[in-house]
């Protein structure tokens, strides 16, 4: 699979709970990413949080992958194979240094965001018979007389 050939309706990282909560250990299905390149950056910045929120100040590497593997959240890439982000391939680095605010910054490239609302688009989805209401002087800032 590449990036040019997404699947319809995009890649999707599974997000897995590996404190056993859930039968299945899968948390949810994050869907639509346009390419693989973005899904597995969602994913390694998803990771990377989830070690960052078991990391206690001063405590050694293997006690924060200890604390991850208990309490922490895995991702992967669906049906990625070989081109999908592995976590086993970083994790002793992330582990071992501390994370930076735009590496654990997986908000950013959740596809999910709200696209901003196009106001002409809006308009021209309204029906020929609907009416755009004008708001009245003092909606819009102006005295009566």
């Amino acid at each position: 699979m590449s990036d040019l050939f997404a699947p319809e309706g995009g890649f999707v990282v599974r997000i897995l709970d590996l404190s056993g909560a859930s039968a299945d250990n899968i948390v949810e299905e994050v869907k639509g990413f346009p390419t693989m390149m973005h899904a597995n950056a969602f994913a390694r910045a998803y990771v990377r949080d989830s070690v960052e929120r078991c990391r206690v100040p001063g405590t050694a590497s293997r006690e924060v992958l200890a604390s991850w593997f208990a309490y922490g959240e895995d991702a992967e890439v669906v049906d990625a194979g070989e081109q999908g982000w592995k976590s086993a391939n970083e994790l002793d680095d992330f582990v071992a240094h501390p994370a930076s605010e735009i590496e654990r910054d997986w908000r950013t490239l959740d596809p999910r965001l709200e696209e901003p609302v196009d106001p002409d688009a809006v308009l021209e989805d309204l029906d020929d018979d609907e009416e755009v209401e004008e708001p009245d002087e003092d909606e819009r800032g102006g005295h009566a007389s």
